[in-house]
């Protein structure tokens, strides 16, 4: 992991004129990537760019119409270090360019994303949105051309899946589609609608689609959970970025250590278990500060789940943690059951003896 010698230089990604370095990308995740995890990220370093949760065009449209407070999944935009990318999805063109003219001329994000990957049956079947669109190519141009349109100079990309299902990969012609609309790049999800998230992300799928791309990079993401995975998936896969997903919610510092093996650099160790509840309670704190100790405790059940997942005793710490309400009753669970002795270390330490 750390001879750089033998291993090929992954230069920074560009989308538009703007540079990505490291060309390690933080994936927008509904209900999780607000600002206060987008802060604790940033304070580890080695994501090049990171994203909002998915933001709702419609609704944010309403909101605006009404003069009501923008988006919560919008919290922290405006005043947050740059580069930052902002996804949004609807299916109505029009719709999308009212976010996305707003996002680009008042926000001034660095990347408007658009969702066309969400498996997820309410933005599918109910909405007709996010990977619904995978069959409907031609809408999806409209969506892009048009945003491309109003955002510019801010450039626009597009996130997919593979296809809706097994029987229907369409990924090869949604690339032309995306990249003849506008689009500064493309970023790719290796599984189908229907997979959800079981199986295994599909690289070599994702791989192929570069050669279906005249110009625009191609950024590859699933199943990236170490940074290994990462260096590999450079090394193997025609790819000009990957982006991490899930396996960063319990470990913010997982791009830190991508970013290092990249440069050939020591990878830093995984911080101890108390340093990773000291994580933990500081983005209790930063989530508190905003929505207040009673909707900012429940909002922490699920950032707290994420800490522990993988760890002896997780089981027992989640099960006592998704009840709490209170800042006292979230301190007390976590200083009784959180995870702060590895059965590893326990047996090493026996044998040693």
């Amino acid at each position: 992991m750390n001879d750089s010698t033998n291993r090929r230089k992954v230069p920074p990604l560009r989308i538009g004129d703007l540079v990505i370095d490291p060309p390690i990308l933080q994936a927008p995740m509904a209900g999780f990537t607000n600002a206060a995890f987008r802060h604790i990220v940033r304070e580890f370093g080695g994501a090049g760019l990171l994203a909002t949760e998915m933001v709702n065009a419609r609704g944010f449209v309403w909101l605006d119409e009404n003069e009501a407070e923008h988006p919560d999944r919008l919290w922290g935009v405006a005043d947050e270090p740059r580069p930052l990318a902002v996804q949004i999805w609807d299916n109505d063109p029009e719709t999308m360019a009212k976010v996305g003219r707003r996002l680009a001329e008042e926000y001034r994000v660095s990347v408007v994303d658009i969702n066309f990957g969400c498996p997820v049956r309410q933005v599918t079947e109910k909405a007709h949105s996010g990977s619904y669109l995978l069959r409907e190519p031609n809408r999806m141009h409209a969506i892009i051309s048009r945003l491309v349109e109003v955002c510019a100079p801010t450039p626009v990309t597009a996130k997919i899946r593979l296809g809706c299902n097994r029987d229907n990969i369409n990924c090869n012609e949604i690339a032309h589609v995306v990249e003849e609309a506008g689009a500064a790049a493309l970023t790719v999800h290796g599984r189908t609608a229907a997979d959800m998230f079981r199986g295994n992300a599909d690289w070599d799928r994702i791989s192929e689609i570069k050669s279906h791309l005249r110009n625009i990079p191609l950024i590859g993401n699933g199943d990236l959970d170490s940074a290994e995975k990462v260096v590999a998936a450079f090394e193997q896969y025609d790819v000009d970025a990957v982006m991490i997903a899930r396996a960063c919610l319990g470990r913010p510092w997982l791009f830190a250590q991508a970013a290092a093996a990249l440069r050939g650099d020591p990878v830093p160790p995984e911080p101890t278990l108390a340093e990773q509840r000291d994580v933990m309670l500081k983005h209790y704190g930063l989530v508190v500060d905003r929505f207040g100790e009673e909707k900012g405790t429940v909002l922490m059940r699920k950032y707290a789940c994420c800490y522990a997942q993988g760890k002896h005793g997780a089981r027992y710490f989640r099960t006592h943690v998704a009840k709490v309400s209170t800042p006292e009753e979230f301190h007390s669970v976590v200083e009784e059951y959180f995870p702060l002795r590895d059965p590893k270390e326990e047996v090493e330490s026996a044998t040693a003896s």
